[in-house]
């Protein structure tokens, strides 16, 4: 397919204070979303990370917050089950934020891409926080793998949350000139939400390409955990002067809580046409895919 000059998105930073009955009712929610989206001309949906964490809700009563992760993971296939026609429906993709998933008999924090021509790709976290680590609250393994995703002829790539604020990533990130950059996040404080915006649009500017980032506000009802979560929504572009010279493509600023479903954002005409030409020759300062593999650090 020919690659395009510019394309739309949907991001939904999720509130997870709407309290739900059950996965019915998450997967409406999803879908009416999807189907604004699609309405509105957007050819994906962005979630956040953490979305499942709605499920909370409708926990078992007495569930320990070192028993969560497990929990939700026992009704992730079920839910993957009931989004999964949703692409197909209304003719969109969806990254379904993430959702803890069980591997070998452990768990992941992982992201589903879902899209209209039946795949199903998941992005594992790979760099992950010590809360989640800790055997007390939301233990978790990393993953192991980027996936590098060919759809609509866009080159497109997840990395979720604190992923996106290791340089090292985008290094190997950069020769596979990934098109668009999905950050699916959860930060409790505003000091999360500076460091993983601020380094999505850092990457913006290294992988010269379009970062779409989103994060979850507000509190599950029964929550254990995450009593306050500060988020919101940006599209962030190379600084260069034929984008804009800021970066930012569009945005809805951090907020704690949400009167309705959450902030929803529709990004029009993110001009990824344009950011390849400028990869590919006329950017004022990129050098391209730089490693600094022939750089040494000496002690002076």
């Amino acid at each position: 397919m020919p690659a395009p000059e510019t394309v739309d998105l949907a991001l939904w930073a999720v509130n997870l204070g709407r309290p739900l009955n059950g996965l019915d009712a998450w997967a409406a929610r999803v879908d009416a979303k999807m189907a604004e989206a699609a309405a509105a001309g957007a050819r994906l949906l962005v979630m956040p990370e953490y979305a499942a964490e709605q499920w909370l809700a409708f926990k078992p009563e007495g569930l320990t917050t070192d028993r969560e992760i497990r929990w939700l993971a026992d009704q992730a296939p079920e839910a993957l089950e009931r989004l999964k026609p949703l692409p197909a429906k209304h003719g969109i993709g969806l990254l379904a934020g993430t959702m803890p998933w069980t591997v070998d008999g452990r768990q992941r924090n992982r992201a589903w891409l879902l899209l209209p021509d039946g795949r199903a790709i998941h992005q594992d976290k790979l760099c992950l926080t010590p809360d989640e680590q800790d055997p007390n609250t939301w233990l978790l393994e990393p993953g192991d793998s980027v996936q590098i995703v060919e759809w609509d002829g866009l080159t497109v790539a997840t990395l979720v949350c604190l992923d996106v604020e290791m340089p090292a990533l985008s290094s190997l990130l950069a020769p596979h000139r990934p098109d668009l950059l999905l950050v699916p996040s959860m930060t409790l404080r505003r000091s999360g939400y500076a460091r993983v915006f601020g380094c999505a649009k850092a990457r913006a500017v290294e992988l010269m390409c379009a970062v779409a980032v989103t994060g979850v506000v507000g509190a599950t009802p029964g929550t254990t955990w995450n009593p306050t979560n500060v988020s919101g929504n940006a599209v962030y572009l190379p600084c260069e002067k034929s984008l804009g010279y800021t970066g930012v493509h569009s945005e809805t600023p951090a907020v704690e809580e949400h009167w309705g479903d959450g902030p929803f954002l529709l990004a029009r005409d993110i001009p990824v046409g344009a950011i390849r030409a400028l990869r590919d020759s006329g950017s004022e300062v990129w050098p391209g895919a730089w490693s600094a593999a022939n750089i040494a650090i000496r002690s002076a």
